[in-house]
């Protein structure tokens, strides 16, 4: 499994920071939290969450390999030592070592978030304006006119045809 953050910013100016892990042989997703103030007791207590959910499931894992982020403290490390998985520190400076991570981040911000004006932490709004022809598409964020509004259904309107519905957060 590989462990790592990354931030939603809502058009109210608001981060939010989403944490989550993947499992690498089944590329599963399991989003562990959002909140605005991530640290590290926040951290450790969505780990624990999750592996009391891990542990009633019954599924195992042998590794977690994670970033060097100051976030991961050693109480989270332990969570997993106390139900059998390694945790695992990536070397300094080293993005590939959790790959999957990282191209799951780069995915959710192109397929997803570069689509989305996200209104709050629960409640994500598709913009006004329409997509482009020949890949292009309108930065919907940055003009004067876009405001937050539900998207019709998909195929009874062309300007959101090329859009497909993705469940981000």
């Amino acid at each position: 499994m590989d462990s790592d953050f990354f931030h939603v910013d809502t058009v109210f100016l608001r981060r939010y920071c989403v944490c989550f892990l993947i499992e690498v042989q089944s590329r599963v997703v399991h989003v562990l939290g959002v909140t605005t103030n991530s640290n590290g007791g926040w951290v450790t207590q969505v780990a624990r969450n999750f592996a009391s959910d891990l542990e009633e499931a019954g599924r195992r894992f042998r590794f977690l390999i994670r970033d060097r982020d100051t976030k991961f403290t050693r109480s989270f490390d332990e969570v997993f030592t106390s139900i059998g998985i390694e945790t695992i520190a990536t070397p300094v400076r080293s993005p590939r070592a959790i790959a999957y991570a990282e191209r799951f981040v780069r995915t959710i911000r192109q397929e997803c978030l570069d689509h989305l004006l996200v209104v709050s932490r629960g409640t994500p709004r598709v913009g006004t304006s329409p997509v482009h022809p020949a890949g292009s598409r309108a930065h919907s964020a940055c003009t004067a006119h876009s405001r937050a509004v539900e998207p019709p259904e998909l195929g009874h309107d062309s300007r959101w045809s090329s859009i497909t519905p993705t469940a981000c957060i």
